[in-house]
């Protein structure tokens, strides 16, 4: 038996990083390094250096001691199976985890630095509210906190691991809080300026986009292309783009998953703005050069500027699902999927869905608030066509068992308004705030001592 519309909600969720039900702020768009405007001066770098000793850069170091604290393989082993659990099962070569390892022992170093920046700001961060965080983590898939730390613990994980990484991000917030956040103003005509400029572009696209940044050198320019369709690769096969943008992604807004959040094609670079134009919803683009690097996009959505978008419509609309048994073959259940669409086709009203489903045993579920946008992409643009009364084609798998959506009612969306002047204002002021946090970590980074083992 299937509950609820469980089986919409595996088809249209993204993958989901564990630690991303914990992220705090929205980031804004930023295709730039975070260090882009601090000066530099040219390294005198010869075009054949010669090294001097043994060197083996393909051998990576699995721990390391920060100002004197260590980090053991077993905390770098566990951090990793939260990363592949958020590939949601997905395959991944071994060459693939050795990357992965090795970018979660620098996302280790940096959870320790900040958390030892906390300690010596005095700043206090108590077990139960990292207790009450991982109870939250542990609600959303569904499970007690003693379920979800067996879960942990079976899928080569533990609760220490991820209340580790809670209570480093609850840390740092708190240092930025207090040490950036206050000094961080934002002019009430720059917002002013936002808004004319969204009232004067009113039912123009705007995209919501996602972003994995890795900045490189004309030099290595080749090998971060590499890198990055590796990267496009295991996303295409069913990676979390999510989790790969935390992990990799060079941007300040890997704190969030990679999220840009919405915006016009002309707030990004050049060749940016003309893949997102390009992209349907949901599609992967990339690697795509930038000015300093390289970009990997997602389109999550899109919608027309201070316009009444039809996907904004709610629904009212009701399941009816057939499963078979386990072990049943294609052959066996393509006769029945037949009979079934061809008398969902003849459902002529909601008030004959009961009867409908009778006829095969069919589970029937009602949902009166469903917002379209929620949906996959391609249900969305068959229910926006359908009549009221009338239902989807079939679809599901042997699995998870095959349905059919029936319209019942439709509430169709206001004209939208646009963001209001406190929103937009405290979107510049976290744009901000990520820049000042990525280049005090940055310093945090330089001035300490790293010893790997």
């Amino acid at each position: 038996m299937m509950a609820g519309f469980s089986g919409i909600g595996r088809i249209a969720r993204a993958g989901l990083l564990l630690s991303g039900t914990i992220a705090t702020g929205v980031a804004v768009a930023q295709t730039v390094r975070d260090d882009a405007s601090v000066p530099s001066a040219p390294l005198n770098v010869p075009a054949n250096p010669q090294f001097f000793g043994k060197t083996e850069p393909n051998v990576y170091k699995a721990t390391a001691r920060v100002n004197g604290e260590v980090i053991t393989a077993t905390d770098v082993d566990q951090r990793l199976a939260l990363v592949l659990l958020a590939n949601q099962g997905s395959k991944i070569p071994d060459e693939e985890k050795q990357r992965l390892r090795v970018q979660v022992l620098r996302n280790l170093i940096d959870e320790t630095l900040q958390i030892q920046e906390a300690k010596a700001a005095e700043v206090e961060v108590k077990a139960e509210e990292v207790n009450q965080r991982y109870a939250g983590v542990a609600q959303n898939f569904k499970r007690t906190p003693q379920q979800m730390s067996e879960f942990l613990k079976s899928n080569g994980s533990s609760e220490r691991s991820i209340k580790r990484q809670i209570e480093g991000e609850l840390a740092w917030n708190r240092v930025l809080g207090r040490k950036i956040t206050p000094f961080v103003n934002v002019a009430q005509e720059e917002v002013q300026s936002i808004i004319d400029r969204l009232n004067a572009t009113k039912g123009s696209a705007e995209y919501h986009m996602g972003e994995i940044y890795l900045s490189s050198t004309p030099e290595t320019l080749n090998e971060t292309a590499a890198n990055a369709q590796r990267i496009m690769e295991q996303i295409q096969q069913g990676g979390s783009f999510a989790a790969y943008a935390r992990q990799f992604s060079e941007a300040s807004t890997a704190a969030v998953g990679g999220d840009l959040g919405w915006l016009r094609a002309e707030q990004l670079p050049g060749p940016l703005a003309e893949a997102s134009q390009r992209m349907t919803v949901g599609q992967v683009a990339g690697p795509i050069q930038v000015p300093g690097g390289i970009s990997i996009l997602v389109k999550i959505d899109q919608r027309q500027v201070l316009t009444a978008d039809p996907r904004d419509a709610v629904m009212s609309l009701k399941q009816v699902a057939i499963s078979f048994p386990k072990g049943s073959t294609q052959a066996q259940a393509t006769p029945q999927v037949e009979k079934f669409a061809a008398a969902t086709r003849t459902i002529s009203g909601c008030g004959t869905v009961q009867a409908t489903a009778a006829q095969f045993g069919a589970e029937v579920v009602d949902n009166d608030q469903v917002k379209v946008r929620d949906l996959p992409p391609q249900l969305q643009d068959i229910l926006l066509k359908l009549q009221i009364g009338q239902a989807t084609p079939p679809f599901g798998s042997l699995e998870e068992g095959v349905r059919v959506l029936v319209l019942c009612g439709r509430d169709d969306p206001q004209v939208a308004g646009g963001p209001s002047f406190d929103a937009i204002m405290a979107q510049l002021e976290e744009e901000r705030i990520n820049r000042r946090a990525r280049r005090y970590l940055r310093d945090l980074r330089r001035d300490a001592v790293v010893d790997y083992q």
